[in-house]
């Protein structure tokens, strides 16, 4: 599959300079950094979110990160719960389940971005697979993220704060 066909689009229209790092096949964002041989904290996952009006939100964080829900939910102003898979197979129809891309303005959909991944020189981001990443540098990344909100909303797993998600 590679890039998926939105997010491909997407870069491209943006100008962003990217490359492909090609992995053996592997699920879930830390599992991907460690095939793809990429520290946690330059690996980007993405986790789709749903308020009670049924809008969506993508945080953008760390892969070794969970989501503080109370802090997320204070950031963008609203309560938030996670977005169900039946949801998520038909935002992301362009790509394979549990290998979403942290490009949520590539399917119009407000994003939120971990001020830790600001601070990464390089960061990874899944394609749409489980077996490719899209690669760009700290500048291509800011590019992309120019119009999100950014905040501290997530935690290292296992922190005492980090409200515990389900896999990925």
């Amino acid at each position: 599959m590679s890039i998926a066909y939105r997010v491909r689009q997407y870069l491209n229209n943006q100008q962003i300079s990217y490359d492909v790092t090609h992995h053996v096949y592997s699920e879930g964002a830390v599992q991907t950094a460690i095939a793809a041989h990429v520290p946690f904290k330059n690996m980007a996952k993405a986790v789709v979110m749903e308020d009670h009006e049924g809008r969506h939100l993508m945080a953008v964080l760390p892969a070794i990160n969970k989501v503080q829900m109370r802090k997320l939910g204070a950031l963008v102003q609203r309560g938030l719960k996670l977005a169900d898979e039946k949801s998520l197979s038909s935002l992301f129809d362009d790509c394979s389940l549990g290998a979403i891309p942290a490009v949520g303005l590539a399917y119009q959909m407000e994003t939120i971005v971990d001020d830790e991944l600001l601070r990464s020189a390089e960061l990874y981001l899944e394609a749409g697979d489980h077996r490719d990443l899209i690669h760009m540098n700290h500048q291509q990344f800011e590019t992309l993220v120019r119009d999100c909100k950014h905040g501290d909303f997530s935690a290292p797993i296992g922190s005492p704060s980090a409200f515990h998600m389900f896999g990925r």
